[in-house]
C-alpha cells in the first residue's frame, strides 16, 4: 500500500509532533511514522526544562493548557559551590521570562493528543525501512507496520533520533560530524519525597556535580556524576543518598528531604553535530542532526527551534513558490545549535570534576562560578542563554 502526503515525517519524538502541528496550522499536509507504540512514547520518562518562547508557542498551537496548569514556575536557579549558595535572578535578569520545568513525556502526551484530536495521522508501531529518493522531486519512505508500506511525498524530514536512519540517508561524504565525548556521565533518580528547595539547584561540590530538580510536590529528581561504565547495581539507594548529601549540604542546617528511591538509571554524555542538515528532499531535525548534554537544559528546545525554521521554510515554499528559506535551513539552524552547544559545554565543564583536568582548571571553573556571583553581565548572559536566546529566524 502506497500512502501520499506533503511531508513524511520520521518518529514522534518533539520535533516531529511539534513539525506536524506547525505545518497543520499552515494547512500542509504530513504523516507521522513511529516505531515504538503510542504507550512507549508517552511513558518514556526524560527530565524536561522549557525556554520561554516554547511555552508560549504550546499555547499558539492550542495545546497549553496542562503546562499551564501543571508546570512548575520558577524565577531563577540555585548555583552551590564550596558549601555556598547563590541565586541567579533569571526573570529579574532577562525582562520578566521564566523557567518551566514540565517533562518531556508530558509535552508529549500533549503534542500526540492534539495531533490526533485535529485527525492527523501517527502511524504507531511503524517501523522505518529505507528512505529514497531524495535527491529527486518524488521521495518515498518505506517502512513495515504488519507489512510492507510506502508513503510518497514531497519533502522527508527524520526526527528519528542518533540511531536512526535519516542522518545516515546524508552521503558520507557530504556530511561533518562534530563530537565530544565527556569522561563522565549521570546517575538518575527519581524518589518519592517532599520538596527540598524551591528551584533547580546545579552544585559542583566534593566528587563533582550534583543536580535537584521537581517532578510533582511529592516526587523528586535528582542526578549525581559518576563514571558511565558504572553497574547501577554498584549503586545501592544508601550509596546515592550519602553522595547526594555529601555534594548539596551546606551550612546553614538545610537538609535534603529522602524518600524511596522507585528509578534509577546512568547516561552518559556527549555533544554532537551533523552539517549539513539537508540533502536534497531530505531534513533532519532533533537528536538526529545535534545532541548536548543535558546540564544546559537545550536538547527539546533545540529540537523545537529546527522545526520552527523548517515548517516556515516550507510553508514559504508551497505557497510563495520561495525555496530560499529551505535552502537555508542548515546555516539557519546552525547558529542557535553552536550557540547552544558552547552554552551546554560551558555549563558542563564549570559544575563537572574532570580527572583529566589539572587542579588549576579546577580553580579557573570555581572562579567562572564566582563570576556568575559578582558580575551582573556575567549573570545576565548565563540567564539568557538559560532561559532561551531570543528566536531569529534570520
Amino acid at each position: 500500500m502506497t500512502l501520499r502526503t506533503q511531508v513524511g515525517i520520521i518518529g514522534a519524538g518533539p520535533a516531529g509532533l511539534f513539525l506536524a502541528h506547525l505545518l497543520h496550522q499552515a494547512g500542509i499536509e504530513s504523516i507521522i511514522l513511529e516505531s515504538r507504540s503510542r504507550q512507549d512514547v508517552e511513558q518514556t520518562l526524560r527530565a524536561g526544562v522549557l525556554e520561554h518562547w516554547v511555552v508560549q508557542l504550546m499555547h499558539d498551537l492550542g495545546i497549553g493548557e496542562r503546562v499551564a496548569r501543571e508546570a512548575h514556575f520558577h524565577d531563577g536557579i540555585t548555583l552551590q559551590w564550596n558549601r555556598q549558595r547563590h541565586h541567579v535572578d533569571i526573570t529579574g535578569l532577562t525582562g520578566g521570562k521564566r523557567i518551566t520545568v514540565y517533562p518531556q513525556h508530558e509535552v508529549l502526551k500533549d503534542l500526540i493528543a492534539g495531533r490526533l484530536g485535529q485527525g492527523g495521522q501517527i502511524l504507531f508501531g511503524a517501523r522505518c525501512l529505507a528512505i529514497n529518493g531524495i535527491d529527486s522531486d518524488r521521495p518515498s519512505i518505506d517502512f513495515d507496520m504488519d507489512g510492507a508500506d510506502t508513503i510518497a511525498c514531497d519533502y522527508v524530514v527524520a526526527a528519528d533520533g542518533f540511531h536512526g536512519l535519516g542522518r545516515q540517508a546524508i552521503p558520507a561524504a557530504a556530511r561533518t560530524e562534530y563530537q565530544k565525548i565527556y569522561p563522565f556521565g549521570w546517575l538518575g533518580i527519581l524518589t518519592r519525597a517532599p520538596l527540598s528547595w524551591h528551584e533547580l539547584i546545579y552544585a559542583n561540590q566534593q566528587d563533582g556535580f550534583a543536580l535537584l530538580s521537581t517532578r510533582t510536590p511529592d516526587v523528586q529528581r535528582m542526578y549525581i556524576q559518576c563514571d558511565p561504565a558504572d553497574d547501577i547495581a554498584a549503586w545501592s539507594d544508601e550509596r546515592i543518598w550519602g553522595q547526594l548529601h555529601d555534594r548539596l549540604d551546606v551550612d546553614d542546617g538545610w537538609q535534603l528531604r529522602e524518600g524511596p528511591i522507585f528509578q534509577k538509571g546512568i547516561v552518559s554524555l556527549r555533544s554532537f553535530v551533523c552539517d549539513p542538515m539537508q540533502y536534497g528532499r531530505l531534513f533532519i531535525a532533533g537528536d538526529a542532526a545535534h545532541i548536548v548534554p543535558p546540564t544546559g537544559a537545550k536538547g527539546l528546545n533545540l529540537a523545537v527551534a529546527d522545526v520552527l525554521v523548517l515548517a516556515r521554510a516550507l510553508e514559504a515554499s508551497y505557497r510563495r513558490n520561495d525555496g530560499s528559506l529551505l535552502d537555508r535551513y542548515t546555516a539557519t539552524c546552525l547558529r542557535r545549535v553552536w550557540k547552544a552547544e558552547r552554552f551546554s559545554w560551558y555549563m558542563t565543564t564549570m559544575l563537572h570534576n574532570n580527572e583529566h583536568e589539572t587542579a588549576f582548571e579546577r580553580r579557573i571553573h570555581f572562579a567562572d562560578l564566582d563570576l556568575v556571583r559578582t558580575l551582573e553581565p556575567q549573570a545576565r548572559a548565563l540567564a539568557e542563554n538559560y532561559v532561551g536566546l531570543p528566536f531569529d529566524e534570520a
